[in-house]
């Protein structure tokens, strides 16, 4: 990561849902994650800033995380590794829970912490590891690691996975860039 500070606050606080006076969007809003308490994840009451770009990231997202061709496991393995790469605590605490829901161990969640090598990952699910490593430093999954995915993988999939990782590289600099703050109860990094 770079020598960046993340900010100590919201640079944009979250949207006060019982200010929002237009019945379609607070009802939109109401369709998004919420919290115990009912109201929207910090996530999206940040963006409901702007509703148009809301709609659009939820549609995108809601595309990946429920009628993407990937099997739910290994698309949490890229999104988590994502976030690590990025240091983005509220992306790797949010999919935690749903990393966990979709059958990663809290080993396996504690090693995309660490270094590849440090964890006996099948050959599979070490080459998601290493497509989130080499799209978050190079900006290209390299060929030795292509090499490994088109054995697992077909056209379509692969297609998804870069996406996959590109997707939530963005929604991590996005949550870094506006110190979007954890919601009550979910995790922070996973101890060493």
């Amino acid at each position: 990561m770079s020598s960046a500070s993340l900010p100590k606050a919201p640079r944009i606080v979250p949207v006060d849902t019982s200010t929002i006076t237009d019945p379609d969007f607070a009802a939109a809003l109401q369709k998004t994650l919420l919290r115990d308490d009912g109201q929207p994840v910090n996530i999206f009451a940040t963006l409901a800033h702007h509703p148009k770009m809301l709609d659009r990231f939820n549609r995108m997202g809601g595309f990946l995380l429920q009628r993407g061709l990937l099997p739910a496991r290994e698309r949490e393995i890229v999104i988590l590794r994502v976030g690590w790469n990025c240091q983005s605590v509220y992306e790797f605490g949010q999919h935690q829970i749903i990393g966990a829901r979709c059958g990663l161990t809290e080993a396996e969640m504690r090693a995309l912490t660490k270094p590849v090598s440090e964890y006996s990952w099948s050959a599979d699910d070490e080459a998601l590891v290493l497509l989130a490593d080499d799209l978050c430093r190079d900006n290209v999954v390299s060929d030795a690691t292509w090499n490994k995915l088109v054995t697992r993988w077909n056209e379509a999939e692969l297609i998804e996975l870069v996406i996959v990782a590109g997707f939530y590289r963005l929604v991590s600099g996005f949550l870094n860039t506006m110190g979007v703050e954890l919601d009550p109860g979910v995790p922070t990094w996973p101890e060493a």
